[in-house]
């Protein structure tokens, strides 16, 4: 049996993080990038545009700008800068108790979501979580 992790022949993050995609961050841009992924499905432990679990995205997405994150939801919760959500743009990171993904605007996240699920923007579903900004 093949799995989604075995069919996907591009870079890794591993491969970005040696030669960035995109050598000039911001979060506008980190955005974009992430939004070109909508509809990959869920994959527990994927960390390839065959198949995303939701740190495994946010990881993949940030190593294409040469920004080395762990493959933790918690981990790059950590990685990060605290920010007040009147503060927070598109490209920041949403950090829940297990789960992360990328602030998408307007209560809004953009996510891996879980298993049967692909990647989406929706709204954020609890009020138990917190923005971090990376590079500040």
């Amino acid at each position: 049996m093949t799995t989604y992790a075995e069919s996907f022949t591009g870079p890794s993050a591993a491969d970005y993080l040696a030669s960035s995609a995109y050598p000039s961050f911001s979060l506008s841009s980190v955005y974009s990038v992430a939004l070109q992924y909508q509809g990959v499905p869920y994959v527990y432990g994927g960390a390839t545009p065959a198949g995303f679990d939701c740190s495994g995205f946010v990881m993949y997405v940030y190593a294409q700008f040469g920004i080395s994150l762990p493959h933790s939801s918690t981990g790059q919760g950590a990685a990060g800068t605290r920010i007040d959500l009147a503060d927070a743009q598109p490209g920041d990171l949403v950090i829940m108790d297990g789960h992360d993904g990328f602030y998408a605007g307007n209560g809004n996240i953009l996510h891996a979501p879980y298993e049967g699920a692909a990647v989406r923007v929706q709204p954020i579903w609890t009020a138990d979580y917190y923005i971090v900004r990376l590079g500040i």
